[in-house]
């Protein structure tokens, strides 16, 4: 049984009140999510001796989210990831968007979902969060309409069911952004922990981090997660992805189809474990490669530095409207965009 409840989180600039949210189950777990771009504050969870710590980035108030440019913990969309020159061909048309990661378009634009207030509803268990962006926004088509329920559950499963209608046809690729640190918030790198991505192929990358269309073996490179690998084993090698990005920033193909277990990850100091579940075709592997310790500083005033958490982000593949041999993103008019993704807190013992 999950418990919702509802305080104060401070106001925006604008003035607009800002709420939080604490969903917690019987066991005492709870995580915490905001109503302003709807992100996820904090996932607190049991370490190898029972102990209760914040797995998640985030920060104290809701100024900290406003003044952010790192998207940490935020709802991700109208289109999550890369789009190239910020322009995509639908139908018969060409739409030209807001450019925000040099010549791109990343994360939905200039001020994506990340940076709305929500309208929150407590639905029993469950926190439902809806946002209407209006035709045109950043550039985007047709008026539509995001649903996002986050639960969670006595088995310690965070849960993010994402639905999407609009009235004409356009791109939807919604994801979540919170960075993990299985030892903790402010624990430091999160190089020491290990990864296993089931995937044996992943979409190659320029020096933008876009997909160039091809699509490889991980075998033979830093990026062959389908065993457990150290992250900090590989993450400075001068392999040319790696260097592209600067670490680890780049999206995986999982095996399989429909919804299975994607990756799992793994923490040694506190022996805490996340399965990440997804129905959808492509995981970016995020290593907080950009995180500088820069203002706002965290919960607690502490600065957010490189590699302090990272990011598992189940999407379609970026850049994907550009290239055939990809899974496209469109939304037809009238019809339903519905994907779910599960991260699942354990012990390993």
């Amino acid at each position: 049984m999950t418990t919702v409840t509802k305080k104060d989180f401070g106001t925006l600039s604008t003035g607009e009140a800002v709420s939080l949210y604490e969903l917690k189950n019987s066991s005492g777990a709870y995580v915490e999510i905001t109503d302003f771009g709807g992100a996820v504050r904090s996932i607190n969870v049991p370490d190898k001796n029972g102990v209760l710590g914040d797995v998640a980035l985030g920060y104290d108030d809701a100024s900290g989210y406003e003044k952010q440019g790192k998207y940490i913990g935020a709802l991700i969309g109208r289109h999550g990831n890369r789009i190239e020159d910020a322009r995509f061909k639908l139908g018969r048309r060409v739409y030209i968007l807001d450019k925000n990661d040099g010549r791109n378009n990343l994360h939905g634009g200039i001020k994506g979902f990340d940076k709305k207030l929500w309208t929150a509803k407590i639905d029993g268990e469950a926190l439902v969060l809806t946002y209407t962006s209006p035709d045109g926004e950043e550039g985007f088509p047709g008026t539509l309409t995001a649903t996002i329920k986050y639960t969670f559950d006595d088995n310690n499963a965070l849960c993010i069911d994402y639905s999407a209608t609009s009235d004409a046809d356009t791109v939807c690729n919604l994801t979540n952004h919170c960075y993990f640190n299985l030892d903790g918030d402010g624990s430091g790198s999160i190089e020491n922990h290990s990864i296993k991505i089931n995937a044996t192929h992943f979409t190659v990358g320029n020096s933008e981090c876009l997909p160039t269309g091809y699509v490889a073996k991980v075998e033979g490179t830093p990026l062959d997660f389908t065993s457990f690998h150290v992250i900090g084993e590989r993450i400075n090698s001068k392999h040319e992805q790696m260097i592209f990005a600067g670490g680890y920033d780049h999206n995986w193909c999982p095996d399989g189809e429909g919804f299975r277990c994607v990756a799992t990850l793994k923490a040694a100091k506190s022996g805490r474990v996340m399965d990440v579940y997804s129905d959808l075709p492509g995981m970016q592997f995020y290593s907080g490669n950009f995180l500088d310790g820069t203002a706002p500083f965290g919960k607690g005033g502490r600065a957010i530095q490189k590699r302090d958490g990272l990011c598992l982000e189940t999407q379609f593949y970026p850049n994907s409207m550009k290239f055939d041999n990809f899974e496209k993103p469109i939304l037809k008019a009238g019809e339903k965009y519905h994907h779910v993704t599960v991260y699942r807190f354990s012990v390993d013992k």
